[in-house]
C-alpha cells in the first residue's frame, strides 16, 4: 500500500495512508489530509491515483505547489521519493514496494540507483565522500578537487564555438573520471533533447545512453544520478541496450545554467572497469555547473552575433529602402517664373511617411505642386509613398487639375492597399507667373500668410486619400499678391511636443512665418526649425517633418 510522509511547518513529522483513488490537502478541516501549516490554502492540492500512477494538482492555491522544486502549473505525476513542497511544509510518497510502478525498460529507475538534488552538492561545503576520511586526507582531498575545477574552469573558459566548449568537456570529463562512455544532451527550444555530444573508447555509437526517465529526473528535476553496479540488479536484465554494450555503471548530472537547465551529462563505465561512487557524482555535479556556466556564455554570446548580424541585415535593407525613396524626392525643385520655391523632408526614423514634389507638366505652362502624408511610420508608411508616388505620376502627367487628382489617386490607392494605410494631401496647380492659387486638400491644411502679416488657413475639400471609394474631392482657389507666402507642412511640425506635452500647433507656425515673412525661404525654413528645436526641448520628434513654402514674387 502506498502512504505519503508529510513533513508540516508546524508539529511532528507523520505518515499518511493512501486509502481512495483522490485526496483533497489543506489546512482546513474539510480536507482528506490536514496539514498544520499557517501558509497553506484551505484547499490547496489534489492528490489523485490513475492505475498505479499518481498526480499531483494545485488547486489554485496562493502559495503554489512544487515537485522537486518546479512549480505544478497543471497535474504533474509524482514518484515515490519525488519530493512535493506545498508552502512550506513537505510530503513524499512511500511505497512497501508491493505496489511500486516500475517504468518500462529503462536503466535508470533501478534498485541500485541513488538520486541526489545537483544545487545541493553544489552548494555543500564538504563532500558526501570525505566524511569518512581523517581531518588531514580530508582536506588534501578537497585541496585536490578544488585545484582540479579551477583547472577545469580555466581550460573551459578558452573557447567561444559550442562545438569546441562540448569536446572539451568530454575532454575533461574522461581526463578526472575516466568512464568508457560519455554523451552530452542539450534542450532545444522546443523543449525536447538532443545528442549534442558523444564519445566512447570504442568509437561512435552510444546513443543507448538516451533514457527518457533519466532526462526527466536529471535534466528536468535537477537531479545528481548514481547507478553504481548495473549487474547486481535483476530488472537489468531485460535492458539489452545498457548490458548488451557492457555498461556497469552509470553516472549523471544536470547542466544547470541561470536560465534553469539545459541538459546533462551521462557517463557510464564498462564491466572492465571499477564501479562509480559518490566521489564521482559530486566531481560530475560541479565540472556540470562549470560547463553549464560556459554554455550559458556560448549561448549568450551566439545570440548576440545573431542579433548583431540581423541588426546588420535590418539596416542594409533600411538604406535600401531610404535610397529608394530618396530617389523619387526632388533633387531639384523646378523655376516656376514670377516665384520662388523650396521644400525639404526630415524623417524621424531611416525611412519617412512624408512626400513632396513639384512637377512641370503641359511643356512648362503649369506646375503641379503636392505634399503628402501617409499614415504611421517606418518601412510600412514608405512603401505607402512609393505608392502614392506611382499612383499620382500618369493623372499629374495627362493635366488633371487639383480636384481631379484627388478623385483618381483615392479611387487607386484605396482599390489596391489596406484599409488602415491612407494619406493627406495638399495639391496645387501653378501657371507661371499667375496670380490664382487653385487647390484641392485631401484633410491636410495649408496656410496663406500675406506680406502684410494676415493669415489665412486653407481648409480641407475632401477626406484623406484612400480612407474612403467613390470621393469626389472640391476645388478651391486664393488669389496671391507679391510677397504672399504658401507654407505647406505635415503633422511632425504642428504636433512636435514639448516636456509638458503641448503641441507646436498651427498658430505658432504662422506666426513665425508672419514675422519672417520677409526673409529668404531658405533661412525662413532654417528659422522654424530652430524655433520647433526651443520648443521641444529635447523631445524626440515623434513623426516625419515636411516643409514646403511657395513666394510670390
Amino acid at each position: 500500500m502506498y502512504c505519503l510522509k508529510v513533513f508540516p511547518s508546524k508539529g511532528d513529522d507523520f505518515e499518511f495512508a493512501l486509502r481512495g483513488d483522490s485526496i483533497s490537502i489543506g489546512r482546513s478541516s474539510d480536507a482528506d489530509l490536514v496539514v498544520p501549516d499557517t501558509f497553506l490554502s484551505r484547499l490547496h492540492a489534489r492528490l489523485y491515483r490513475e492505475g498505479n500512477h499518481f498526480w499531483i494538482e494545485d488547486l489554485d492555491s496562493s502559495n503554489g505547489t512544487w515537485v522537486n522544486d518546479r512549480r505544478v502549473e497543471k497535474p504533474t505525476e509524482i514518484h515515490p521519493g519525488d519530493e512535493v513542497r506545498l508552502s512550506t511544509s513537505y510530503i513524499t510518497l512511500l511505497s512497501d514496494g508491493l505496489e511500486k510502478p516500475i517504468p518500462p525498460r529503462d536503466p535508470v529507475t533501478e534498485l541500485n540507483t541513488e538520486y541526489r538534488r545537483a544545487s545541493d552538492l553544489i552548494d555543500s561545503k564538504t563532500p558526501t565522500d570525505l566524511a569518512g576520511l581523517p581531518h588531514r586526507r580530508a582536506f588534501r582531498r578537497q585541496a585536490d578537487r578544488l585545484q582540479l575545477l579551477n583547472s577545469i574552469h580555466r581550460a573551459l573558459g578558452e573557447t567561444l564555438e559550442l562545438d569546441e566548449l562540448l569536446e572539451m568537456i568530454l575532454d575533461r570529463c574522461f581526463e578526472t573520471l575516466q568512464p568508457d562512455q560519455a554523451a552530452i544532451f542539450l534542450k532545444r527550444d522546443s523543449g525536447d533533447y538532443y545528442l549534442a555530444a558523444e564519445r566512447s573508447s570504442e568509437g561512435p555509437g552510444i546513443d543507448h545512453l538516451y533514457s527518457e526517465t533519466l532526462l526527466h529526473e536529471v535534466a528536468d528535476n535537477g537531479m545528481a544520478a548514481l547507478v553504481r553496479d548495473v549487474t547486481t540488479d535483476g530488472r537489468f536484465e531485460e535492458a539489452d541496450s545498457v548490458l548488451g554494450h557492457g555498461i556497469q555503471s552509470l553516472v549523471a548530472a544536470p547542466l544547470l545554467a541561470p536560465e534553469g537547465s539545459v541538459g546533462m551529462i551521462a557517463l557510464a563505465s564498462s564491466l572492465e572497469k571499477s564501479l562509480f561512487v559518490e566521489e564521482d557524482r559530486d566531481l560530475l555535479v560541479s565540472l556540470a555547473s562549470i560547463a553549464a556556466l560556459r554554455l550559458h556564455n556560448v549561448k549568450l554570446a551566439q545570440k548576440a552575433a545573431e542579433e548583431a548580424a540581423e541588426r546588420r541585415r535590418f539596416e542594409v535593407e533600411l538604406n535600401l529602402a531610404r535610397r529608394i525613396q530618396t530617389a523619387v524626392l526632388p533633387s531639384e525643385l523646378p523655376k516656376i517664373e514670377g516665384f520662388e520655391l523650396m521644400g525639404s523632408t526630415i524623417p524621424s526614423r531611416w525611412v519617412s511617411g512624408d512626400y513632396y514634389q513639384a512637377v512641370e507638366r503641359l511643356g512648362g505652362n503649369e506646375t503641379v505642386l503636392w505634399v503628402a502624408d501617409v499614415c504611421g511610420k517606418g518601412i510600412g508608411a514608405s512603401l505607402t509613398t512609393l505608392s502614392l508616388e506611382a499612383l499620382a505620376a500618369g493623372p499629374i502627367e495627362v493635366g488633371l487639375q487639383p480636384a481631379e487628382l484627388c478623385t483618381r489617386i483615392n479611387r487607386r490607392l484605396h482599390s489596391r492597399t489596406l484599409p488602415n494605410r491612407f494619406a493627406t494631401a495638399f495639391v496645387v496647380v501653378l501657371k507661371p507667373h499667375g496670380r490664382v492659387l487653385r487647390y484641392a486638400s485631401a484633410g491636410h491644411p495649408g496656410l496663406l500668410v500675406g506680406s502684410k502679416g494676415n493669415i489665412l488657413r486653407l481648409d480641407s475639400t475632401g477626406p484623406p486619400l484612400g480612407a474612403f471609394p467613390g470621393i469626389e474631392y472640391g476645388e478651391s482657389s486664393a488669389l496671391l499678391e507679391s510677397g504672399d507666402t504658401l507654407v505647406l507642412f505635415t503633422d511632425g511640425i504642428i504636433e512636435a511636443a514639448n516636456p509638458e506635452e503641448e503641441e507646436f500647433g498651427t498658430q505658432r507656425l504662422a506666426e513665425v512665418v508672419a514675422s519672417n515673412r520677409e526673409t529668404d525661404l531658405n533661412e525662413l525654413a532654417r528659422t522654424i526649425e530652430i524655433a520647433l528645436e526651443e520648443f521641444v526641448e529635447g523631445v524626440p520628434f515623434a513623426d516625419d517633418r515636411t516643409l514646403v513654402l511657395l513666394r510670390k514674387q
